[in-house]
């Protein structure tokens, strides 16, 4: 799996223990995560677009199991909008550290659910990895999300399946926090549409 985000420690809190921090390495002790420079974090801004571009590509040249194009500057800079909640154009410490998390949680679903090993999730595997990362859809959004994400096939690569997912999330979560009653229905205005308050793809 992608090895834990050790530097995203918020210097008011205090380091978390050591194994914490590190993921183990069959060819000698623990490997500390070195694709996260600090100096991301010494800015208050956070990450911008390009930045996350980089590490997420510099990581992903790691895992040669699996498949990817790589992640595109258009791709970070529409993951960084559906989560960037302060609106400044950047990932901030919780925000970037909830993406990771998310990133690690959903490479593991990838690889699971990539039963006839292509590399790739298809068509007939994104129901269980949809339902896995905890999005249940109507079985008509299958293909369309295929169709959207996917290649002409409606096969998804690595990137393409954590785009995916980023913006499944932030409209599951928007969704939620609109959703006061619990009812499963909200109304919402055109200028809440346009102010972005759900994330559309």
């Amino acid at each position: 799996p992608l090895p834990d985000p050790q530097i995203l420690q918020d210097p008011k809190t205090p380091p978390p223990s050591d194994h914490a921090l590190a993921s183990p390495s069959p060819t000698g002790p623990p490997q500390i995560l070195g694709s996260f420079p600090a100096q991301h974090f010494l800015d208050p801004m956070g990450v911008s677009p390009t930045e996350l571009m980089n590490i997420l590509n510099k990581v992903v040249t790691r895992h040669p199991d699996l498949k990817t194009d790589g992640f595109g500057l258009d791709t970070c800079r529409s993951m960084v909008a559906v989560m960037d909640s302060d609106t400044t154009g950047k990932l901030g410490f919780e925000e970037f550290k909830y993406l990771w998390n998310n990133i690690k949680k959903w490479q593991c679903i990838y690889k699971q659910f990539d039963t006839d090993r292509s590399g790739t999730i298809g068509v007939q595997e994104l129901p269980g990895a949809f339902e896995a990362a905890g999005f249940r859809l109507p079985p008509p959004l299958w293909g369309v999300l295929g169709r959207r994400y996917g290649d002409e096939g409606g096969n998804l690569d690595f990137d393409n399946f954590i785009s995916c997912l980023v913006r499944l999330d932030a409209m599951f979560r928007a969704f939620k926090s609109l959703d006061r009653d619990g009812s499963g229905q909200i109304r919402v205005s055109l200028q809440e549409v346009g102010l972005g308050v759900l994330p559309m793809g």
